[in-house]
C-alpha cells in the first residue's frame, strides 16, 4: 500500500510538472484597466458664442486672415490683437473672429467729496443709490433751471463727413486695361513697364506688404482712416514696411507682374472694406 501511494503521489507530480510546460513562455492573463474619454462628436468652434452678431465673421474655407482683414478694412495684426490669437496662421472654419474694436466700457469715477456727518439710515439709501453721470464741483444752493436743449449732430457724424471727402491721387502713369466689375475685377488694372513707380494714392499707414494673399502677388496694402483701405498688387518690389506712416505720391513700391500674366498695377479701393470703383473716387486722367 506503501508503495502504491508513492507511486500516485509521482505521477500527480508529473502531470504538474507537464502542464507548467506546456504554459511556458504563454503570457499570463492580465485584466484590462484601460478606459475611453468621451470627446463630443460636434465640438464647437473657438467664438462661436459671437456667430452672427454684428462686427463677428465666421471663418469660411481658404480664409486667411489678410483677406479677412482687406474684406472688413481691418489690419490683420488688429485682428491677431482683438481675438488674442497666439498663432496668426491657425485659424479654423467655423471659428468666429471679432472684425471690430472692441468697445470700451466707460467707468465714471466719482470723487471724494467732504460732507456732513450722515445718520445710518441715510448711508445705507445713499449705498444702494446709482451714482449720477456727472458730478457737480461744488454743492449748489438752490436748484437750477435745466438748460434748454439744443440738438448737435454726433461727433461721429462728422467725422464720417470728413472721411467721406478723403481726396485720392492715380498710383501710376499708365494705360487702363481692365476696370472695375464688382464680380470679374474688383479694381482697376493699369499696364506699364517693369519698375515703374507705384505711389501712394493718399496718406494712410502701411497695414500689409507681402505676397501672402493668393492672386496679388506682392502686393501692399494702405489703411486711410477708418472707412478707407488701398491696395496694390503684383509689384516687382515692396519699399516699405508694415506700419510705416505713408504721404500721398510717396513711391511705395515698383511695378511687375508678381502672379500676373504681365507687367500692370492692379489698384482697389475699399470702403469699409467692400470693394468700389476707383474711378469715381480718382481725378480725371
Amino acid at each position: 500500500m506503501l508503495r502504491a501511494g508513492m507511486w500516485a503521489m509521482v505521477a500527480w507530480m508529473t502531470l504538474v510538472g507537464m502542464s507548467g510546460c506546456a504554459n511556458k513562455g504563454r503570457p499570463a492573463p492580465v485584466e484590462d484597466r484601460t478606459y475611453s474619454v468621451s470627446v463630443p462628436a460636434n465640438k464647437l468652434p473657438l467664438g462661436s458664442e459671437n456667430a452672427g452678431k454684428a462686427g463677428f465673421y465666421t471663418v469660411k474655407p481658404g480664409d486667411t486672415l489678410i483677406r479677412i482683414g482687406m474684406d472688413h478694412g481691418q489690419s490683420w495684426r488688429d485682428l491677431v490683437r482683438w481675438n488674442g490669437l497666439e498663432n496668426p496662421n491657425l485659424i479654423e472654419t467655423g471659428q468666429v473672429l471679432r472684425v471690430v474694436p472692441p468697445s470700451q466700457d466707460v467707468v465714471v469715477v466719482r470723487p471724494v467729496l467732504p460732507s456732513a456727518p450722515v445718520s445710518s439710515a441715510s448711508a445705507a439709501s445713499a449705498s444702494v443709490s446709482p451714482a449720477p453721470a456727472k458730478l457737480p464741483l461744488s454743492p449748489a444752493p438752490a436748484p437750477a433751471p435745466a438748460p434748454a436743449t439744443v440738438s448737435t449732430p454726433p461727433a461721429t457724424a462728422a467725422a464720417d463727413v470728413a472721411e467721406d471727402a478723403l481726396v485720392f491721387k492715380w498710383p501710376t502713369r499708365g494705360n487702363l486695361i481692365a476696370g472695375f466689375d464688382e464680380l470679374k475685377n474688383k479694381g482697376l488694372d493699369i499696364a506699364g513697364k517693369a519698375g515703374d513707380p507705384v505711389l501712394a494714392a493718399a496718406d494712410g499707414r502701411v497695414v500689409y506688404a507681402g505676397s501672402g494673399l493668393r492672386g496679388y502677388g506682392n502686393l501692399i496694402i494702405l489703411k486711410h482712416n477708418n472707412t478707407y483701405l488701398t491696395a496694390y498688387a503684383h509689384n516687382q518690389t515692396l519699399l516699405v514696411k508694415e506700419d510705416q506712416a505713408i504721404k500721398q505720391g510717396q513711391k511705395i513700391a515698383e511695378m511687375g507682374n508678381s502672379d500676373a500674366d504681365q507687367v500692370k498695377l492692379h489698384f482697389e479701393i475699399r470702403r469699409q472694406g467692400k470693394p468700389v470703383d476707383p474711378a469715381k473716387y480718382l481725378p480725371a486722367n
